[in-house]
């Protein structure tokens, strides 16, 4: 399966089992004036696929290198990209070269930003090898580290020459990093496709992977190609998020994963929308219903002052409002803003 991005910088993300296997042919065809190609992994997933990753990248005349950093959100920061950065100007990288970005959605983000910033930009490859990844965050061009004080506070937008998403990585995935991932696969039937929500309610996530991958993408490029720099109708991709970062901040980044605090978000957003006479009746209990189906958490102790405190700092908010992606009802979302006394006033109301 194949789709073309039209961004402005256009790319293809193929589906395919066993396309890592010859990334680098695909590669050559991309750069053939490159030398050299700097994978940049975590911890957890170089071991699996960066042998194999470099091996189809030498066969095609390039000189792999590779650069790991220790799995997990909390290497997602400023002190991680300077030692990619380090390591980049050491192999001697140059713009007609590029950088493989190989695992989950923190080296994807991570791996972007350095190839963003890095000699003032450089091609990359996104080879997601995480269920959240391949159906987020490996598509559209956003690339950003945390800071303190909130999640992907510093990025830059970049988009991919190549997006190579094979269906096998994830079996070595466990259960609940497959979980973790299916919080955004839920959010895509949520804001856009009633009949994918129905689809998971069906219980075929796993019989039917690829085509629940390729519907995922092809939400999430629609909307990139109409809104590629996030001032409008991207903002749906969203859903969930406002209160999904606030608590993956509320927690330091260790407690939550990021698709079970966007699950839990999800609820929340759709309480708020109930209380405020804008989403359809009992749509929270759907979404909670899908959500147990899978695994995942619906609801967290953390305190709702401390959430509506993080939100201050989310990427939609102003000096004096905050918008909000909402549900009319499953499959069918909008951008709503408000002023941050009404916001709370409807968090308050909804979520006590």
């Amino acid at each position: 399966m194949e789709l073309l991005v039209n961004t402005s910088s256009p790319y293809k993300i193929l589906i395919e089992h066993g396309c890592l296997s010859h990334a680098g042919k695909l590669c050559r065809s991309l750069f053939a004036a490159g030398r050299r190609a700097a994978v940049i992994a975590d911890s957890n997933t170089a071991p699996l696929y960066a042998a194999a990753l470099q091996k189809s990248l030498s066969e095609a005349g390039f000189l792999p290198s590779l650069y790991t950093f220790p799995a997990g959100e909390g290497s997602k920061q400023l002190s991680t990209v300077a030692g990619m950065y380090a390591f980049l100007a050491g192999q001697g990288l140059t713009r007609t070269d590029f950088i493989v970005a190989l695992g989950g959605g923190v080296a994807g983000d991570m791996a972007g930003f350095a190839a963003a910033t890095y000699l003032r930009g450089v091609p990359f490859v996104q080879v997601p090898t995480s269920l959240l990844a391949q159906v987020d965050s490996s598509v559209g061009g956003k690339t950003a580290v945390d800071l303190p004080q909130g999640k992907n506070l510093v990025g830059a937008f970049h988009q991919p020459a190549l997006v190579l998403i094979d269906p096998d990585t994830l079996t070595s995935l466990p259960s609940a990093y497959f979980a973790d991932g299916l919080g955004e696969v839920i959010k895509y039937g949520c804001i856009r496709s009633r009949s994918l929500f129905e689809k998971l309610l069906s219980g075929g996530v796993r019989a039917d992977l690829p085509s629940v991958l390729y519907e995922c993408v092809d939400i999430k490029r629609q909307i990139v190609e109409h809104d590629e720099f996030d001032t409008g109708e991207r903002m749906l991709l969203n859903f969930g998020h406002t209160f999904g970062h606030a608590l993956e901040k509320f927690y330091h980044f260790e407690k939550l994963s990021h698709g079970f605090a966007v699950g839990i978000g999800m609820v929340l957003m759709a309480r708020l929308g109930e209380a405020a006479g804008l989403t359809q009746a009992g749509t929270a209990k759907q979404i909670e219903g899908l959500l147990q189906k899978y695994g995942l958490p619906v609801r967290d102790p953390a305190p709702l002052e401390a959430l509506l405190k993080a939100t201050a700092l989310d990427k939609k908010s102003t000096s004096s409002t905050i918008r909000i992606v909402l549900l009319e009802k499953i499959g069918v979302s909008f951008v709503k803003e408000l002023s941050h006394d009404e916001f709370y006033r409807l968090a308050g109301k909804a979520l006590a």
